[in-house]
């Protein structure tokens, strides 16, 4: 099955289907990867603050898959946004992965309160890499509405994507907005709201008159809206089935059924951009 490939602002192009390893326990995270490759995957992505970037580059150069067929990302950690950092982790990152380059580095979240609420300098910093080809893209992750213009304003350089939390519980459209706004890609982050959706009438309905899994239906829910999705699991079957979902579509009464799910900020699982502070 072919996986799809949607074009940035900065032209390069993302698969739009991606494998997460977030929570995959270092130790496991080699093997984990490996299954997830002989699926099908070609984008994988993670982050420092993970913990198994080296898990995913052994996963990686032990593939005998060409660098140009994958797709890698990982993000900052929230310890390393001051400037020298950001240079310092990013080179740890790639030795970590055993790659000469990522397609995309994020600044994984925005830090509005420590810093001194420069994550302005952050981006910068970040927008500099792509300089000598280290990281093919940049963007960033968590970034709400004003976060993101406040970059763009101050910077004038756009961030290729913006990784954040949606699922059918909780659209975040405001921020998705904020993303076609500005003409950057969203990509989706707990596409299935850690499974808590799976079991809601309106899936269950539409998986079961496609004769499909109600993971299947939410996954494909985002392809229709145009968003990119990562999916993580360690069971191959489940990497099957969450690889499956490109040779179906849904009605666009299906998706205004779906996005109907909604709960607004009751229905947001991680925590709020907005004030999280963890470094």
């Amino acid at each position: 099955m072919t996986v799809p490939s949607l074009t940035l602002n900065d032209d390069h192009s993302i698969p739009q289907l991606g494998f997460g390893v977030f929570q995959v326990p270092p130790d496991e995270t080699s093997a984990t990867v490996t299954t997830a490759l002989e699926v099908g995957y070609r984008h994988i992505d993670t982050a420092q603050m993970y913990g198994n970037e080296k898990g995913v580059g052994d996963a990686l150069a032990s593939s005998g898959i060409a660098r140009d067929e994958l797709y890698v990302t990982t993000k900052l950690n929230n310890a390393n946004h001051a400037a020298d950092d950001v240079r310092r982790s990013f080179d740890e990152s790639l030795r970590d992965l055993q790659l000469d380059h990522v397609d995309l580095f994020l600044i994984h979240w925005p830090l509005p309160t420590q810093y001194d609420g420069d994550f302005v300098s952050t981006w910068k910093a970040m927008a500099e890499l792509t300089a000598d080809g280290r990281a093919k893209s940049v963007g960033v992750s968590n970034f709400e509405p004003d976060h993101l213009a406040r970059i763009i304003d101050e910077t004038g350089v756009l961030p290729a994507v913006n990784q954040i939390e949606v699922h059918p519980g909780f659209n975040n459209e405001a921020a998705r907005a904020a993303n076609a706004e500005h003409g950057l890609l969203t990509e989706a982050w707990s596409p299935i709201g850690q499974g808590q959706i799976l079991d809601d009438p309106t899936i269950v309905e539409i998986a079961q008159r496609l004769g499909r899994t109600p993971a299947q239906v939410a996954l494909r829910w985002h392809v229709e809206r145009g968003d990119i999705v990562f999916p993580k699991s360690m069971r191959r079957e489940r990497m099957q089935e969450n690889f499956a979902i490109f040779d179906f579509e849904l009605s666009p009464d299906d998706v205004l059924a779906i996005s109907g799910m909604d709960r607004g900020d009751a229905g947001r699982l991680g925590p709020d951009p907005k004030t999280f502070d963890r470094i």
